[in-house]
């Protein structure tokens, strides 16, 4: 099996025949970051017997060669088999990057394919560049990947280079990345490659499966209304359900309000929550922590909510409205279905 060397590669995560969703986001940022470096982009999809389907998807979102591993014992992930024939992959077609989802697939995986491969990895990126560095003694490194991710605790941002190993190797947190539109026209190419395993990576037994449902989506929502510590208490962020079942939206939070035991963990918006990019975000009573904007800045339109006319939440909304959460909420919910 060939390949054009220094290609940006993906790890394309599935269950059950279904891409997931970062993976299709990773394969639109793997094709940003490749016309940059002047290569192509690779994705590397494994799983059972019929996953080869799935990678016309791939191609119509920017993959230039799909690496497709079928074998009905890979239908669900496992780690010590799904590592070998990554860790093959790698070492046959020698990218120059990779990309996984952190997710916890992702999250188990990825390490375990840099111990092998003895090259480093940065976890939960935000944002992925492609930039220059000198270092100390002088040396420059030529387009090599930034590695951006929040660090301590989501007080500062880091950005992190490994410019001696390749591949470059990073998780990226599901949302940060925009999906492209699909291009049914594109061609790829599609490749089978032998799974290579004898057996013996096959050491877990799979008794039971329980999955879990999230109780909102919030990637998808194209209208968000959001809680934070201003609201107050659990039984007054009944304003913030009544106002988002009215716009015909779902419930966000800050990490104050989900701190404070408002509301569940699955509604968090931000930098350790869940990044989103709604056409409408409402904000209510959040101050608007540089953690809590990062993770939703890039919405269409945002409206704040405060009483604080200085709240940082401000400086990225499109419309603010200073005033008590308690009075200013009945009043749109009773202007919007009037109008409407």
């Amino acid at each position: 099996m060939s390949d054009k060397a220094g290609t940006v590669g993906v790890f394309v995560e599935q269950d059950e025949g279904v891409l997931a969703n970062v993976s299709l986001e990773l394969i639109s940022k793997a094709r940003e970051l490749a016309d940059r470096l002047k290569t192509g982009v690779t994705g590397y999809l494994v799983g059972g017997k019929g996953v080869e389907a799935l990678a016309r998807d791939l191609v119509a979102l920017g993959a230039d060669r799909v690496v497709v591993v079928e074998d009905a014992r890979l239908r669900r992930y496992e780690t010590l088999p799904y590592e070998k024939i990554m860790v093959h992959l790698i070492r046959k077609s020698a990218p120059q990057i990779v990309l996984y989802g952190a997710t916890p697939v992702g999250r188990d995986l990825a390490p375990r394919v840099a111990s092998s491969l003895r090259v480093g990895l940065t976890a939960d990126c935000t944002s992925l560049e492609i930039g220059d560095h000198t270092t100390a003694r002088g040396q420059t490194y030529r387009d090599i990947l930034y590695q951006i991710r929040p660090a301590w605790g989501g007080n500062m941002i880091a950005t992190i280079v490994s410019p001696d190993h390749r591949p470059q190797m990073a998780t990226v947190r599901p949302g940060v990345m925009k999906m492209a539109a699909r291009d049914a026209t594109r061609k790829g190419e599609i490749v089978h490659a032998e799974a290579g395993l004898d057996g013996s990576e096959f050491v877990m037994k799979m008794v039971e499966r329980v999955s879990s449902v999230k109780k909102v989506d919030l990637t998808t929502a194209q209208i968000i209304v959001s809680g934070g510590a201003g609201v107050g208490s659990r039984d007054n962020f009944k304003l913030i359900h009544d106002l988002a079942a009215t716009l015909g939206g779902v419930v966000g939070a800050s990490r104050a309000a989900v701190d404070g035991g408002f509301v569940d963990r699955d509604h968090q918006v931000g930098q350790t929550g869940t990044t989103v990019r709604p056409k409408l975000y409402v904000a209510c009573g959040i101050s608007g922590a540089i953690q809590h904007r990062a993770g939703m800045c890039e919405a269409t339109k945002i409206v704040a909510i405060n009483s604080d006319p200085t709240a940082p939440i401000f400086s990225v909304a499109h419309y603010g409205i200073v005033g008590d959460l308690n009075q200013v909420i009945p009043q749109l919910i009773k202007a919007y279905k009037a109008k409407r």
